[in-house]
């Protein structure tokens, strides 16, 4: 039995903790997985996010505080000699840092870091201490998109080639379902044209330009939000100044997100930076037609048949081609597309493959 860590900032509820639940959830029956968490506490985060209940013996915190920690690095050195680790992945730069040298010290052959996203590689003294680190560690490294890649290419001057492996989703429990059954069990209207969007509420998620493209469309379209944040009180008074608070349906927390899926009629994604989100393919994976804004690899998880792009900060623009979609009679089909192209099963296969190779030729997995 081979065991494998992870290593991700926190475990708040987010696209890159996602994939990591999902890389454990789905990893082969060789493996044992185990997700560390450098910031938070069990109690801490399980009560933001449930879910994580079900992976409780798998999961280990190590409560970081705010500020370099090398102190850290010593503590992952042991936690992986204890364990006897075979592999250490790690997402995101603090990750890298710690669990990345952790493990080039411990003697771990095996090293992955995979990049979600790039555009904090703009800022000067984030790409070059990544630089820095990824020259002492020397992981095989892992973009989500191909613009990620490109990007680390470009800022990270990698003289190794990256392997680009898409995020996958579990089609299996994202699919289609009764949109009367899931407006109940949210407690939402059922004469209506409903929008969703999901995600964490900060700017960078783009929330407020939905509800201002909203304000211009017509009364029987309504949106749903699914998530919390620190923007959610700003976001409820720009409800209320542009008169919208019985067409904006604040849901908070959801953890039954295909239901939240079925419920609509469109998804949308108003984001102003992302990396390869899921939250499009989830939609997708329910036969539910989405617009994202053309930011970071929104649009590689796009179906060609069904999905549309916008320019982001543009609420007049979205608002055109979301009541266009609106009109739109033929039926989304995308479901074929995420299940072809961002399956959860190839995404921990192709990770599987690099953890068994000790060596790369930077293949992309679709």
């Amino acid at each position: 039995m081979k065991t494998i860590i992870q290593v991700v900032q926190h475990l708040r509820p987010g696209g890159i903790e996602s994939i990591a639940l999902d890389l454990t959830q789905f990893a082969p029956s060789n493996e044992v997985t185990f997700i560390v968490s450098l910031e938070g506490t069990y109690q801490q985060a399980v009560k933001n996010w449930p879910k994580l209940s079900q992976f409780k013996e798998q999961l280990i915190f190590l409560d970081k505080q705010p500020g370099l920690q090398p102190a850290l690095i010593k503590q992952l050195i042991d936690l992986i000699k204890q364990k006897n680790v075979y592999a250490v992945h790690t997402h995101h730069i603090g990750p890298l840092v710690y669990a990345g040298l952790a493990a080039r010290l411990a003697g771990v052959k095996q090293r992955i870091h995979t990049e979600h996203d790039a555009w904090h590689l703009a800022n000067t003294k984030r790409r070059l201490v990544q630089r820095m680190v990824i020259k002492c560690v020397q992981p095989i490294l892992v973009a989500d998109a191909k613009m990620v890649a490109n990007h680390m290419q470009q800022h990270l001057q990698c003289k190794q080639t990256i392997n680009v492996i898409h995020n996958g989703i579990d089609s299996d429990y994202f699919s289609p379902g009764n949109k009367v059954m899931a407006r109940a069990t949210f407690s939402l209207p059922q004469q209506i044209k409903l929008i969703g969007c999901s995600g964490r509420m900060e700017t960078v998620k783009g929330q407020h330009v939905l509800i201002d493209a909203l304000s211009r469309l017509p009364l029987e379209v309504h949106v749903a939000l699914a998530g919390s944040g620190s923007c959610e009180n700003s976001l409820r008074k720009l409800v209320i100044k542009h008169g919208l608070q019985e067409r904006v349906h604040f849901l908070g927390h959801i953890d039954a997100m295909a239901t939240f899926y079925q419920s609509l009629d469109l998804f949308c994604l108003p984001s102003l930076n992302e990396g390869f989100p899921l939250s499009s393919l989830e939609a997708q994976s329910c036969n539910i037609a989405t617009l994202v804004t053309d930011v970071g690899a929104s649009k590689e998880t796009l179906s060609p048949e069904s999905g549309r792009l916008v320019k982001a900060k543009d609420a007049n623009a979205m608002a055109l081609v979301l009541l266009e979609m609106l009109n739109n009679r033929k039926p989304a089909m995308p479901r074929v597309f995420v299940q072809q192209n961002a399956n959860v099963k190839s995404m921990v296969s192709a990770y599987v493959s690099l953890r068994n190779a000790l060596t790369t030729q930077g293949v992309c997995h679709g």
